[in-house]
């Protein structure tokens, strides 16, 4: 059984670690979980995970490692890990937003498989949709990272230059459907319903809709077309958001939003 270290584990890195056990991909005592603040990861200790705030010796220890820090401490952990880096053990796996894996590799100095990971928040609860890619490593290990991340949802292997690219649209994309959902539920209220219910009836209906489109694998235009009909209330609405800007609203932020994650990193520092 392999062992895995989780460099810096928030909200993403222990969501991957509990669906790693909950689906007995990996042992609770097989995961070594780092983070500055032991405190925070107490009631995982507890659990039997191992915990440390020692990057340094869980490298050492593990066979995968996984890099789950902000994208500006990253050049620290990685000058920290460098040392107990050995290139026939260790497998990279990175979730950081615009960095590369030839630039891992590039600061480790090492010839080390690196592989990037790209899940959403809704890992929490075992529905990320995580896109992956590398610039090398092995099929083997491409095809063991995948099933890794199919602990906690869907996963789509893609081309490293496209990574920038699923951060924005699966990564912001979580804050983008929620801001529909909430704008749905106010314009709820607008119309009558009291708060909770609006929310309520907001979240299932968008719930549904991309239950709908999975389980169906039909175009959303398909879906549109069933319940628009002439003269409706259904076009008549979508026609006023249309006329409000607001496809191109949400297009135009997800190109922002890629373009941001690409400059998150910068190798200074």
């Amino acid at each position: 059984m392999k062992k895995i270290a989780i460099i810096g584990s928030g909200n993403i890195g222990l969501s991957l670690a509990k669906g790693l056990v909950k689906t007995n991909f990996a042992k609770a005592e097989n995961i070594i979980l780092t983070r500055r603040n032991l405190a925070q990861l107490a009631s995982y200790a507890s659990e039997g995970y191992k915990t440390t705030v020692d990057n340094h010796q869980a490298v050492a220890e593990a066979d995968i490692v996984i890099l789950a820090v902000l994208p500006q401490q990253l050049n620290a952990v990685l000058d920290e890990i460098k040392s107990a880096i050995v290139d026939e053990k260790h497998l990279i796996i990175s979730v950081i937003s615009g960095v590369s894996c030839a630039e891992i590799k590039s600061k480790l100095n090492k010839n080390i498989e690196v592989i990037r990971a790209m899940p959403n928040t809704a890992i929490a609860i075992g529905q990320s949709m995580t896109c992956i890619a590398t610039d090398g490593a092995s099929a083997e290990n491409l095809n063991h990272v995948t099933k890794m991340f199919e602990t906690v949802g869907l996963v789509s292997k893609i081309q490293e230059d496209l990574m920038t690219s699923a951060t924005a649209l699966c990564a912001c994309g979580v804050a983008f459907f929620l801001r529909a959902i909430r704008a749905a539920s106010q314009g709820g209220v607008e119309i009558g319903f009291h708060a909770d219910e609006a929310l309520k009836m907001a979240i299932q209906t968008a719930k549904g809709t991309a239950d709908l489109l999975f389980i169906n694998q039909t175009h959303p235009e398909t879906e549109i077309d069933k319940v628009t009909s002439p003269k409706g209330c259904t076009i008549a609405g979508l026609n006023e958001m249309e006329h409000n800007g607001f496809s191109s609203s949400l297009i135009k932020g997800i190109k922002l939003s890629a373009l941001k994650a690409g400059n998150l990193y910068t190798k200074e520092g």
